[in-house]
């Protein structure tokens, strides 16, 4: 039997696969249609990631774990923040002069988002949260994404 990652295992692959386009992005040449869509698969990669864990995480997050609804507002906060980014970086030419600064601040707030999810929230939910429950989490989370998958674009 394949032993599947926890939803909290799941995010952090989500993680690691942001900061690698991230890292992409910032890595393509300025103004090139390139960078243009790393920038449009980075942004539908943090909008479904962000939601998910809105979704998924972050009601039993608030509700079983001790401080949980401020560690909630907190990775909110920064959710709404990298949601602006990315739609101030959307309405741009990628040659445009503040195409650059918008990437840094996406590209800090993200870092730093991360950061303070897998120091402080998932420890906090791993401690407050039993395996069994954060196994069926992911499990969810899964079949969500499956379900999303097999309905395709709009």
């Amino acid at each position: 039997m394949v032993r599947r990652p926890d939803i909290l295992g799941e995010f952090t692959a989500d993680h690691r696969a942001v900061a690698e386009l991230l890292t992409r992005v910032e890595s393509a040449p300025d103004g090139t249609a390139e960078r243009t869509d790393l920038l449009t698969t980075l942004t539908d990669l943090l909008f479904t990631h962000c939601a998910a864990e809105e979704e998924h995480l972050f009601p039993v997050v608030q509700h079983d774990v001790p401080d949980g609804g401020a560690l909630v507002f907190s990775c909110i906060h920064d959710h709404l923040a990298i949601g602006q980014y990315l739609s101030d970086l959307q309405g741009l030419s990628p040659d445009d002069p503040a195409f650059a600064t918008l990437l840094g601040g996406l590209a800090d707030t993200v870092r730093r988002h991360q950061a303070t999810e897998e120091e402080q929230l998932f420890p906090a939910a791993r401690k407050a949260l039993p395996a069994a429950s954060r196994a069926a989490l992911g499990d969810r989370l899964r079949a969500d994404r499956e379900e999303i998958a097999e309905a395709g674009p709009d």
